[in-house]
């Protein structure tokens, strides 16, 4: 919603989303030629709502995209064991994922022909992997273009879902003038995807470019970013404020701060069990340095989701138990969805860890220097998609590596103040200069350029 915010400040923009609740069901039904105006007071968007039967939707997002989809792109199977695809997953795909695309398509299309020029239209993220080929087909003069939000991994692992479907999510994503990715990795793993389930591609790795059935599609890293100012007229708002007093009196002499959705993927646990190890190695931090850890649920209809929340939890308890006191709490945990506080939260960081397992980006790490008061020090690992652009300014962890991440703490909580003063200067500048709005006019840019 944010990057809709800033593209319809250039650009009459339609946003084609699913309805959600029964307020957005009879919106659908009594909106005139399918589409409400200005439904958002400040935007100037129109909106078109894509009716789904709620069986179909619940197997397309809460049986085939999150279950299955994000797992895989996030690396997150324990491949001996799981997926287990079996009857219900490919019913998930047939009349869940495949049906919802079409029905995405469709409206796509509706919303086009009522235009007089062609579109450019703009397809997000692992929902919507299969909506452009139906769409070429109709509307072979539109720019297509779909961005991937989260990584896109390896061709092997792509392997442990069924080759029908891979294909299918390749052929589609061919179907698009441009593939965007976070980074250029994940470009260089989605040509190696296609190189391996489309024989009769012609992909070149130097150009970036998939060659198919007379069709050229170019694939290019837009890492995405957040809206700088937007952002700093956040954290001065009054309740950003009296969230940053009530903050305080939380704090220690130094403050830790992490800010993520409780996910696995987040790897919670291992940053825990780092700063675990600090305290057991180094006393001089037990009374001093706090950990305050702002966590939003995420999920908590999956099983596997239930499961890492309660071993978050549970350690989080185990350190407290182990070195709190009647009037220190080493870790404290915020687990709710309250953005402002948490941008309250990392203004008062010293020291920000964000060590994921895998990201397609992690915005956090680009929005703690921005906000930070204190000139926080950033642990960065290496997997997630900022770090290529922040490398130079951070400490870089693996996320495996708890000893590592141990000794990160320490360096960040002990480095000089000139030190942190120069890697968080470098941090804004490499932000400022690629915000949110210039991810969004590089790829207006080049879709410019194809039309």
């Amino acid at each position: 919603m944010t990057a809709l915010s800033a593209i319809n400040q250039y650009v009459p923009l339609t946003w084609v989303a699913a309805a959600m609740g029964e307020g957005d069901r009879q919106a659908a039904q009594s909106a005139e030629d399918g589409r409400i105006r200005n439904p958002l007071p400040g935007q100037k968007l129109d909106l078109r709502f894509v009716v789904l039967p709620k069986a179909v939707y619940h197997k397309y997002y809460n049986v085939f995209c999150n279950p299955l989809l994000w797992f895989l792109q996030h690396y997150m199977w324990n491949s001996p064991s799981t997926p287990n695809i079996n009857a219900g997953t490919y019913d998930a795909w047939n009349s869940g994922y495949v049906a919802v695309n079409h029905a995405f398509a469709e409206a796509v299309i509706a919303e086009a022909e009522q235009r007089e020029a062609p579109p450019f239209i703009m397809l997000h993220d692992y929902h919507l992997y299969l909506a452009a080929g139906e769409i070429r087909q109709r509307l072979p003069r539109a720019i297509l273009q779909h961005f991937t939000h989260i990584p896109w991994p390896a061709p092997a692992y792509w392997q442990l879902l069924p080759r029908i479907m891979a294909r299918a999510i390749c052929e589609n994503l061919c179907a698009n003038d441009i593939v965007g990715m976070q980074t250029a990795a994940c470009v260089r793993n989605f040509l190696h995807t296609c190189e391996t389930y489309l024989q009769d591609a012609e992909v070149d790795y130097r150009l970036g470019t998939v060659w198919r059935e007379g069709h050229l599609t170019r694939v290019k890293a837009y890492p995405i970013s957040i809206d700088v100012e937007g952002l700093r007229r956040t954290i001065a708002g009054s309740s950003a404020l009296r969230h940053l007093k009530e903050l305080r009196q939380l704090c220690g002499e130094k403050t830790v701060v992490r800010v993520d959705r409780m996910e696995p993927s987040k790897n919670i646990v291992r940053g825990f069990k780092a700063y675990e190890t600090l305290l057991e190695r180094f006393p001089q931090y037990r009374g001093a340095v706090k950990f305050l850890a702002f966590l939003v649920p995420s999920r908590t209809d999956l099983n596997q989701y239930r499961r890492y929340n309660d071993e978050v939890f549970r350690l989080a308890e185990s350190i407290n138990s182990r070195f709190g006191s009647e009037t220190w709490e080493p870790i404290k945990v915020f687990y709710e969805n309250n953005y402002v506080q948490a941008l309250a939260g990392m203004r008062l960081a010293d020291v920000l860890l964000v060590n994921p397992v895998v990201d397609g980006m992690n915005l956090v790490a680009k929005e703690g220097p921005i906000a930070s008061d204190r000139n926080l020090v950033l642990i960065l690992a290496e997997p997630a998609g900022a770090y290529d652009q922040l490398k130079e300014g951070v400490l870089a962890v693996a996320p495996s590596d708890i000893e590592g991440t141990t000794q990160a703490l320490r360096t960040a909580l002990e480095m000089p103040g000139d030190e942190r003063k120069a890697r968080l200067e470098l941090l804004r500048r490499s932000i400022e200069q690629e915000d949110l709005i210039m991810w969004l006019y590089h790829q207006l840019e080049d879709l410019s350029k194809l039309a």
